[in-house]
């Protein structure tokens, strides 16, 4: 009993969202339309109040753990949980049932199952606030499966579309094996230190680091080999390369309310589940191995290239999206390389772990008015999708629409990170920490300048596809057959755009947010201000002689 007193307050988010997917679920029982009209304000509610725990506990002194270690939330936690309970309020507000039965909106179409719907998506989010607070690799590999299993349904039945049901059962399948990679590597790393306590973990393996602190440790074969299979897992979970295959296929297939937060949960959850290793393998010093070091420079340079590359060929957007989030997940990889190269230089790995958080914030706002305007545009062809996934979709509708033109090219001109959006602060960032590294540390100066240059080239790549997205809106002529009447029997299909309330307002923080963290600099500050605190430094593990490490695990 002591022991669940002591769990319940460490863990009183997660328990907020797993209760409220337990009464969604009870709910989907209804066949009634005031049920289905319920369980979207059940969602948005739960995760206000989520939100609003976390804001309140926001200048806590001391970490919250429960008696036996598992669990550890402090600054690093904190902000992580905050940032997904704010970007999922956006993420529901996209898939807010619209139409007359409650049974979807433009994209969507859940049927009678909104109760269910809703319910996977807080729990997937609940998985994400696990892997953030979680200090032992079983909770860990918990919350990753639970941020993951949830969106593998939500995937099917996001629409009745055969591509909808393929695209499910590929990325099952594929998670599924990445699962299995992932927990072998988790087996080796327990069974070369008997723990699965990951500050236990750390502490063996900073003594066999050497007696200077900061020095890189020297792990055994076997637990390089463990880590790299779990990051050969988590590769997945961000999409990076080699483990990106799937991307375009589920991307395309899936509604665009679920593509959404497919481009941004499993994201954060695999960059935040790969920061903890990185910690844990450094033995709470960052001295990560040069190996894994090396790693980590090729997937990011990869994926950063692959991604971009890819999509300059793409005509759907919603698969150019999903090469553009691989792309991305490139762009976070850079700040994890500068943080893993940077051993013995606190200041360097700090400003490293604090681009990558800055990052994710930026890229979860941004993201979501891009996609929030291809939902409140129609589709040129109702029988293949109902709102726009390609590029006539897309073609003359700045025109016809200057208020979504000019949103779709903010989200746009951030993602490329364009001076005046929050995406130019957050790729400038990503870049600082590498190139601080190629300034600082003669060892590493070709490395990290050429990530810096490549880093460069690749925004100047994707500078292509983004803005053919929003030359298509203003430039190029609207196809002849847009917006007049359906054959008899089918569908009718209008230009004008879906103006749903909820999706408009999560269009509007969204591109309000995009400007304004690009613009004020005091909003920027204060984003700054939450990230400086999530990293400060701190002497989680006592060791002799005390060594100010940058604590990522809380």
């Amino acid at each position: 009993m002591q022991a669940l007193k002591s769990l319940l307050p460490v863990m009183l988010p997660e328990i907020i969202l797993v209760s409220a997917a337990c009464v969604l679920f009870l709910l989907g029982i209804s066949v009634k339309t005031a049920a289905r009209r319920a369980a979207p304000w059940l969602s948005i509610g739960a995760l206000l109040l989520v939100c609003g725990v976390l804001l309140n506990r926001g200048g806590a002194d001391t970490p919250l753990t429960d008696d036996y270690g598992t669990f550890r939330v402090w600054h690093f936690a904190h902000y992580i949980k905050l940032l997904v309970a704010a970007v999922g309020v956006l993420l529901t507000l996209l898939a807010w049932p619209t139409n007359r039965d409650a049974t979807g909106n433009s994209a969507l179409n859940f049927g009678g199952d909104a109760g269910e719907f809703f319910g996977l998506m807080l729990l997937s989010l609940a998985g994400v606030l696990m892997v953030a607070g979680a200090n032992d690799m079983i909770l860990l590999f918990l919350g990753i499966e639970l941020a993951s299993i949830p969106t593998y349904i939500m995937v099917s039945v996001s629409r009745p579309l055969a591509a909808a049901q393929e695209a499910g059962v590929k990325y099952f399948f594929l998670g599924a094996l990445a699962a299995a990679l992932m927990l072998f590597g988790f087996s080796y790393l327990y069974g070369t230190t008997g723990t699965t306590d990951l500050n236990a973990i750390s502490s063996m393996l900073f003594a066999t680091g050497g007696a200077n602190p900061g020095s890189p440790t020297q792990p055994s074969a076997w637990q390089i080999f463990a880590v790299l299979m779990i990051l050969a897992g988590l590769a997945f979970k961000i999409a990076a390369v080699p483990l990106h295959f799937y991307a375009g296929d589920v991307y395309t297939g899936a509604a665009t309310p679920v593509t959404a937060f497919l481009s941004f949960v499993p994201k954060i959850t695999g960059i935040v589940a790969i920061i903890k290793i990185l910690w844990v393998l450094g033995g709470g010093t960052w001295g990560t191995p040069h190996t894994i070091a090396k790693l980590l420079w090729i997937m990011a340079v990869l994926t950063m290239t692959v991604g971009n590359l890819l999509g300059l060929l793409q005509l759907n957007v919603k698969r150019l999206l999903a090469y553009s989030s691989i792309a991305h997940s490139g762009y976070l990889l850079v700040g994890l390389t500068a943080l893993a190269y940077a051993v013995g230089n606190p200041q360097v790995q700090e400003s490293a772990l604090r681009s990558v958080l800055f990052y994710l914030a930026a890229y979860g706002i941004m993201n979501v008015g891009v996609f929030a305007v291809l939902l409140m545009l129609p589709s040129r062809d109702p029988r293949v999708a109902t709102s726009a996934e390609t590029f006539e979709d897309l073609a003359g509708q700045g025109r016809n629409h200057p208020a979504l033109g000019l949103a779709m090219a903010v989200g746009c001109f951030s993602l490329i990170g364009l001076p005046l959006t929050v995406g130019f602060f957050g790729k400038l960032y990503l870049i600082v920490p590498a190139w601080q590294l190629a300034k600082s540390s003669p060892a590493w100066s070709n490395a990290m300048t050429w990530l810096v240059v490549i880093t460069m080239a690749n925004a100047a790549i994707s500078a292509a596809y983004y803005l053919k997205i929003v030359s298509t809106m203003f430039l190029r002529p609207e196809p002849p057959n847009f917006g007049i009447a359906a054959p008899a029997g089918e569908a009718s299909w209008s230009a004008l755009p879906s103006r749903s309330m909820p999706i408009t307002l999560a269009l509007v923080l969204s591109t309000v947010a995009t400007v304004g963290l690009g613009t004020v600099l005091p909003a920027t500050q204060v984003l700054l201000s939450k990230v400086e605190d999530s990293v400060s430094v701190d002497q989680r593990v006592p060791r002799e002689p005390a060594a100010a490490t940058v604590d990522a695990t809380r």
